[in-house]
């Protein structure tokens, strides 16, 4: 009796270590990576970025955990994209146009150039066409970083002013103009005659603020969100460069995935990304309109600013940060 009791004793210790072994690597086996981005936290991108996590735990029956961390958190664009090759950081959720800021991703300047892409639609399909898919193959290799999927509206990049309206081209002559880290933007403010500063966007409403820049060019949504509506008196609507958000991860962890956990993140990010666009829509409306009641909105003439931009990219860029041609390909895309 003894000897089975024994034995009886053997068999439940073995089972039980069995299950704690099971439990201790099922715990080792589960991905978690983290997921910045530098928009406020009741933005569609933030939304779009929680429905990305969910869907991916979902997908993934909890092997994967994506934790979002909001309003730079995580630092900027490039400290993030930095923190990627670091291994401090797993993914990013940003627009296409950072793309380019990363050595290697140069030639991703090309979806920064104003009034280029017709609207959200033709952008993200000559992004997605035969046309961008070597240029994107060779910037991943590159740069190791990774695109999931180029999927999310955003709101097309404005123009707010604290004390000068701007309604024609020659209105941004001495302008102090805060911009991206943007060799074309740069170069399109200079040729306006404005002055363009780079400043973090973390650290943007201070600065309009306190005057050390006049003015700013982001979206009729992030004025809205970020209260620059308090420290800036005209909005103008350019309209004038559009962006798609984009799912980055570093090459390193992408490859480290299953191709089960590759699927679902890729699918992951076309229900976020489509979530973004149809929250982006609705709020375009919403912040405009309430845009309107705490500013001067401004219709310009954009004409006159075509026309002050007319050959420059030709004259600075075409041939040396993408490929001669590619600029025709893009106006001609259908």
């Amino acid at each position: 009796m003894r000897r089975e009791w024994k034995g009886l004793t053997v068999l439940i210790v073995v089972a039980a270590l069995t299950v704690v072994a099971s439990t201790t690597m099922a715990e080792a086996a589960k991905v978690s990576m983290k997921l910045g981005h530098i928009r406020a936290d009741t933005s569609p991108t933030h939304k779009a970025a929680l429905k990305f996590a969910e869907r991916v735990a979902q997908k993934t029956g909890g092997e994967i955990e994506i934790k979002v961390f909001p309003n730079s958190q995580l630092g900027g664009i490039l400290d993030m994209f930095t923190g990627m090759k670091a291994g401090s950081i797993e993914m990013v959720y940003g627009g296409i146009n950072t793309y380019a800021w990363i050595k290697g991703g140069e030639v991703f300047q090309i979806t920064s150039v104003a009034f280029l892409y017709r609207d959200y639609d033709h952008m993200r399909r000559v992004l997605l066409s035969p046309i961008f898919k070597p240029h994107l193959e060779a910037a991943e290799k590159a740069t190791e970083v990774k695109v999931i999927n180029m999927n999310g509206d955003t709101a097309p990049r404005e123009l707010s002013t604290r004390d000068k309206p701007v309604r024609t081209a020659a209105d941004f002559k001495g302008l102090k103009i805060r911009i991206a880290e943007s060799v074309l933007a740069r170069a399109v403010f200079q040729r306006l005659g404005a002055n363009p500063q780079v400043i973090p966007y973390a650290d943007l409403y201070m600065a309009l603020k306190q005057g050390v820049v006049d003015a700013q060019e982001n979206g009729v949504i992030p004025i809205k969100n970020m209260s620059f509506y308090e420290v800036q008196k005209y909005l103008t609507l350019t309209h004038y460069v559009r962006d798609v958000e984009t799912f980055y991860i570093s090459a390193e962890r992408w490859d480290a995935l299953t191709p089960a956990q590759q699927k679902a993140l890729y699918e992951a990010s076309e229900e976020a990304g489509n979530l973004e666009t149809q929250l982006t829509l609705q709020e375009l409306d919403e912040a405009t309109k309430f845009l309107a009641t705490k500013m001067t909105v401004i219709e310009p003439d954009l004409p006159s600013i075509r026309k002050a931009l007319e050959g420059l990219y030709e004259e600075q860029f075409e041939g040396k940060l993408w490929p001669k041609g590619l600029l025709q390909q893009i106006r001609d895309f259908r």
